[in-house]
């Protein structure tokens, strides 16, 4: 008896520790969360005003102007990464897991995306330049939406295949007692029950690729005119806060905080509603 009591104590000490670690990385995590949070917000609020959606960027020692220019590019270059990535990272996962269990092209597939998942994003971007840009002669938002794709398109394939493996089996069973061929099986029941896990990875995809700053230095470059031209150089976020983050000059500092601000705050609001539009739907 008395062992037993020994070996309870042993274990609820061990019990109370394993919390007070888990609880003190957390309040470690959360502190420099909020610290991140609270610079960004105290740096960038100040900077928000009428004419950062409506001017371009400024020249070098000029006051006042905007993101204008770079914001569009930015929505432009992101849309048509999202466009791409998302449908060839379903259907892979899909692939990789509806049919790709004993195939030697599904394990090929699975090493070349673990490898692009842990590839840094420069090593993605000097490729498109060498393939897209170097060849073409000229940067342009497409070599842009095609680097920031190679780094989309293995989030989302991953998280959909790991998703769609959480499905429980006697539902694929069910549908097919019930005649349904294999691919309305896999695009209408076990796609439809993962669909939250698969929003997901999107999510994570394009809060990944709204920040990625090396690959567009080699392919979209800058543009410090207005332009929807993705044929041409075309401005975008992460290389203007980039840049304007090193300048010398205030007004592009305090830019510079003021697209870091809209950025977080687009990844964040777009979390946000995909939660709550997925919880009603789920209910």
């Amino acid at each position: 008896m008395e062992v037993d009591n020994l070996l309870y104590k042993k274990r609820r000490i061990a019990s109370r520790i394993g919390l007070a670690l888990s609880m003190s990385a957390m309040a470690v995590g959360l502190a420099v969360l909020i610290w991140i949070l609270y610079v960004l917000f105290s740096n960038g609020l100040s900077a928000l005003d009428l004419n950062l959606l409506t001017q371009d960027t400024p020249a070098p020692g000029t006051d006042g102007g905007g993101l204008r220019n770079a914001i569009v590019g930015s929505l432009m270059i992101v849309s048509l990464t999202v466009l791409v990535s998302t449908p060839v990272g379903i259907l892979a996962g899909i692939y990789l897991t509806e049919f790709g269990d004993e195939s030697k092209t599904a394990e090929l597939t699975r090493f070349v995306t673990d490898i692009m998942l842990s590839a840094p994003s420069i090593v993605l971007g000097l490729f498109v330049y060498a393939i897209a840009v170097a060849t073409v002669g000229n940067f342009s938002g497409y070599a842009g939406s095609m680097a920031l794709s190679l780094i989309a398109i293995p989030v989302v394939m991953r998280t959909t295949e790991n998703m769609l493996r959480l499905v429980p089996g006697s539902l694929r069973e069910a549908a097919f007692a019930l005649g349904a061929p294999r691919w309305k099986v896999s695009t209408m029941v076990t796609l439809r029950a993962a669909k939250s896990g698969v929003m997901t990875g999107i999510l994570l995809a394009v809060a990944r690729i709204s920040g990625e700053t090396a690959p567009l230095l080699f392919t979209a470059l800058n543009n410090q005119f207005f332009s929807t031209n993705m044929g041409a150089p075309m401005a975008n976020l992460p290389v203007v806060i980039f840049q304007f983050a090193m300048s010398p000059y205030d007004n592009w500092v305090r830019l510079a905080w003021a697209g870091a601000l809209l950025i977080t705050m687009t990844v964040l609001i777009l979390n946000i509603l995909a939660r709550v539009v997925f919880r009603e739907k789920s209910q």
